[in-house]
């Protein structure tokens, strides 16, 4: 435990000191917020009940886990298998698997550090207050991470190398991105467009997020067994297909 506390410690250090990671998962959501509550906080979203502020929390809440999920995370496998790495530490009494579970654990740290960055300057600075449970919003809040990042650990594993792991997070990033709702709310898509965006995967996330946070429970149900499903069918690829070489 004592070894894994320390190799933490020195990834958690190097994800910190990366531009990508301050620029993209913390200060972008906060940056968007304060521009959209700004605007148009107070305003109704469409026909969403939600406020422009409720309803771009929520989505923004979700821009740390999308960057970690699809950028961090497959990056930093491929990388580390393409140079060797991983094949040197599996011949060593240092586990690879230590290390891959050092650079999810940082990455979901990033995410939660970017919506609690996001959370303080909505309640403080912005009066939001969520008229649904908080505990239930957390919850859900981790099993949409756990199954973007169930989606990540799958393209790293099933990426050989570097050129086809980067077309594949692009093709996966920057569509959840712009337009599953994240950085942009849904409610101000076109009706074809907020289609695809809750056909998508954190889209599905998002809407469930949604919900919960306003207080309403009918219908979770089918968006929470999606995303375990995600997580669960993913997450087996990813193992049964994972090369440390």
């Amino acid at each position: 435990m004592k070894r894994f506390w320390k190799m933490y410690q020195v990834e958690q250090k190097i994800f910190f000191r990366s531009p990508d990671v301050i620029l993209f998962c913390l200060a972008m959501p906060l940056v968007v917020f304060i521009v959209i509550t700004m605007i148009t906080g107070g305003k109704n979203a469409a026909d969403s009940g939600l406020t422009y502020l409720q309803s771009a929390y929520v989505s923004l809440s979700t821009v740390g886990i999308c960057c970690s999920a699809f950028m961090s995370i497959p990056i930093t496998v491929v990388e580390l298998r393409s140079q060797g790495i991983l094949r040197r530490m599996y011949c060593s009494p240092c586990s690879p698997a230590r290390l891959l579970a050092c650079d999810t654990i940082c990455s979901g740290v990033v995410a939660a550090l970017s919506t609690l960055i996001l959370t303080v300057a909505a309640v403080f600075f912005f009066g939001y207050r969520m008229p649904g449970n908080v505990f239930a919003y957390l919850a859900v809040w981790l099993l949409t991470m756990v199954s973007m990042f169930s989606i990540g650990l799958m393209v790293a594993s099933l990426c050989r190398t570097t050129k086809s792991m980067n077309v594949a997070t692009s093709l996966l990033y920057f569509p959840m991105l712009l337009f599953s709702g994240a950085t942009i709310p849904a409610e101000v898509f076109p009706g074809a467009l907020r289609t695809v965006a809750g056909w998508m995967p954190l889209g599905v996330g998002i809407r469930l997020l949604k919900s919960v946070s306003m207080g309403c429970y009918d219908k979770i149900i089918m968006p929470v067994v999606s995303l375990t499903a995600i997580a669960v069918i993913c997450g087996t690829v990813a193992v049964r297909t994972f090369r440390w070489e």
